[in-house]
């Protein structure tokens, strides 16, 4: 296929265009009072308005957004993100306030901050929650940085292992390496269960505690997650849960009534905050009751009580031990917190246990779809996902090929080769937003790539045929970094 070439803004320019045509000046003229302040060499473009908006625009179809299609990344819960959050992030008593300001202005900010907090809580089964981190991974350094705490504030300073299963995600071992914890893997079951033999094993008096992921990458609920939760207590750890896959158990189960003491909650999956392009990410962090005196400050709380006639003011307060701040100001307010709010708001209890249902609903009829046409290693009753292994017996086709081949199918690909344990991995989340069309079509799709692949594995290999851009060499992009800016035929850089 073709490759479309699009044109920069600098090919586009043409001497003498202007967007803007300034009036000319109502008061007296000066000159600088350094030549240096001047740039008459710097290559700026030179088009009309309609040029440039005409070029952004078109660049922006070469994009794939959840608002074009549907986005069945694994272990990403990619949902599409009501419109509704947009219009009250943008309220201006939200959009045009300031972190700085007195408290005495910003009562409604607080409010609904100190309201998502409680349900957090609520929703999760924990004693508190922090809104400060900026997305899932910064979620879990903070909580692992209050479980090193609380260990530190008992003298138990030997504790420097940090247990994660093979089907966790893998930002859980970076979390806790990043603070010099040596990381156990411990390894799954036959059922994608953790393996109780070589957790019981690696369970003694140094280890900080369990990072678990459940359900896991593999779409699975842990069978024995209530032992798992008793051997790393009874050995003194304890117990954190990635709230990456929370999707799949809203309103059905809480991690805090399991026995975790902390978690993050990853505001941009399951609440529907966009992410990736769309926005930033926002990962607050619940903790169980031994770990609320080690939440990062402030946080926010009532500072002064009403009554019938006056409101109580919100504020910010300080926790006993707190491991102190770990964002400037008080998280992604705007970006993610309004929007979560409301989202939380616009379901209530049962829309939200509504949302994991149909998500996991959505899962097993995918993966029923597609068995018998593409090997599922762990063969059970999933949760909000499952993994099946992209390739075939006497086919060189691999993952990556099928992934590709989705393009040509107008589907964005699942994840590809994570989690590491299966062979040829493709990770498909479909979440509770698609339709039963839309979930037919997409396995339509995959069951004609299979029968492709057997039959013209060289259609697969040199996917994507229809896309404004070929396949990409994208080990050679990461290895061949390109990092520096286009100039000009003819720009003297030295200048």
């Amino acid at each position: 296929m073709a490759t479309i070439v699009e044109p920069t803004i600098f090919e586009l320019s043409s001497p003498g265009r202007t967007g803007v045509t300034m009036p000319p000046p109502d008061v007296p003229t000066v000159d600088l009072p350094s030549k240096d302040l001047l740039r008459s060499e710097l290559p700026l473009p030179e088009l009309a308005e309609v040029d440039v908006v005409r070029h952004y625009t078109r660049l922006s179809k070469f994009n794939y957004s959840v608002d074009d299609g549907f986005y069945p990344l694994g272990s990403c819960t990619m949902k599409y993100n009501p419109k509704i959050n947009e219009d009250t992030c943008r309220l201006p008593g939200y959009l045009f306030t300031h972190p700085l300001q007195p408290i005495e202005t910003v009562q409604g900010n607080l409010v609904l901050m100190y309201e998502l907090q409680e349900w957090l809580k609520e929703i999760s089964g924990f004693a508190g929650v922090t809104l400060q981190p900026a997305a899932g991974a910064h979620g879990e350094f903070t909580g692992v940085l209050m479980m090193a705490a609380y260990h530190k504030s008992r003298g138990d300073t030997k504790r420097t292992k940090m247990l994660i299963p093979d089907a966790a995600h893998g930002t859980n071992p970076a979390s806790a390496g990043m603070l010099g914890m040596s990381v156990v893997t411990i390894p799954s079951d036959e059922r994608g269960n953790v393996d109780l033999k070589a957790l019981e094993a690696a369970c003694d008096d140094t280890v900080v505690g369990m990072m678990v992921t459940n359900p896991n990458t593999l779409g699975m609920f842990d069978e024995h997650i209530e032992k798992v939760v008793k051997l790393v207590k009874d050995c003194g750890g304890l117990m954190y849960g990635d709230g990456a896959n929370l999707n799949a158990l809203l309103g059905i189960v809480r991690p805090g009534d399991l026995g975790f003491d902390v978690m993050h909650f990853n505001l941009h999956k399951t609440f529907s905050v966009p992410h990736g392009g769309g926005g930033p990410g926002s990962g607050p962090v619940g903790v169980s009751e031994r770990l609320l005196d080690f939440l990062p400050s402030p946080l926010v709380g009532i500072v002064e009580e009403g009554d019938e006639d006056i409101e109580p003011l919100y504020g910010f307060v300080t926790p006993k031990h707190s491991i102190g701040r770990m964002k400037a100001f008080h998280g992604h307010f705007g970006g993610g917190l309004v929007r979560a709010y409301t989202y939380i708001a616009m379901h209530g209890p049962d829309g939200l246990k509504d949302i994991a249902q149909y998500a996991v609903l959505n899962a097993n009829y995918l993966q029923a779809k597609l068995r018998g046409t593409y090997t599922i290693p762990f063969d059970r009753i999933c949760m909000h996902e499952f993994v099946a292994e992209g390739r075939f017996e006497g086919s060189d086709v691999r993952a990556l090929d099928i992934a590709k081949r989705l393009m040509d199918y107008k589907f964005h690909p699942p994840t590809n080769y994570f989690p590491l344990i299966v062979h040829e991995a493709l990770m498909i989340e479909p979440t509770e937003t698609e339709n039963k069309d839309t979930l037919d079509k997409f396995a339509d799709a995959l069951i004609k790539i299979a029968e492709e692949a057997k039959s013209q594995p060289e259609l697969l290999h040199n996917a994507p045929h229809t896309t404004p851009f070929g396949r990409m060499d994208e080990v050679k992009a990461a290895r061949e970094l390109v990092l520096c800016c286009w100039l000009p035929e003819g720009y003297d850089s030295e200048k």
